[in-house]
């Protein structure tokens, strides 16, 4: 069951860098129409989306942490 746990908090873990390369510029979508949507939504959105996906990504650090750990 650990292994379970273990794999969500990573996959949660890589969600939050993920939202954190989109919410500073990073990621770009190929299609013109739908990057120019994304573009704005980033613009207006970012300052909430970076915050709260670095404290994720925080939150998230110290679980694998303990988790890994707790296999040792």
């Amino acid at each position: 069951m650990k292994f379970v746990a273990l794999f969500f908090e990573i996959l949660i873990l890589a969600f939050a860098v993920y939202v954190y390369l989109f919410s500073i510029g990073k990621l770009k979508v190929k299609d013109a129409e739908l990057n120019e949507k994304a573009e704005s939504f980033r613009k207006e959105n970012s300052t909430w989306m970076r915050l709260l996906s670095l404290l994720l990504i925080a939150l998230m650090s110290i679980e694998v942490f303990l988790n890994v750990k707790s296999f040792l």
